[in-house]
């Protein structure tokens, strides 16, 4: 797989995840309120991604669990220093809810392999 595309659905589903808390919220979906609620999370999965070293295996689940635990905690973190709430409710939905997305692509990906073009 191609780092582009498996970084790229990391930041993908970590903006979804983000915008359905935003929703479900009534907070609006502005640009500067999309980017205040993401900056933690997209910053721990950037700091996942260089210590798991994802670009040798960006599919591979071992790297993806990784990813998925540092962009928890990190977010966690950077959202309590920065002022933003980190209610245990709000912990559980994105422990829970990053683990199925940033895993569960994975898991497609290891299980039903996309044909690849032959050249």
């Amino acid at each position: 797989m191609r780092i582009g595309v498996g970084a790229g659905l990391d930041v993908v589903l970590v903006l979804v995840f983000v915008a359905i808390g935003r929703r479900s919220h009534e907070e609006g979906l502005s640009l500067a309120g999309l980017a205040e609620t993401a900056w933690p999370f997209l910053v721990g999965l950037a700091v996942g991604w260089a210590i798991m070293r994802a670009w040798r295996e960006p599919e591979a689940l071992p790297i993806g669990a990784g990813i998925w635990v540092t962009t928890v905690v990190c977010g966690m973190l950077l959202r309590t220093v920065s002022g933003q709430g980190t209610a245990l409710a709000f912990m559980i939905v994105a422990t829970l809810f990053l683990g199925a997305v940033l895993l569960g692509w994975r898991l497609i990906a290891r299980f039903a392999p996309i044909p690849r073009a032959r050249t």
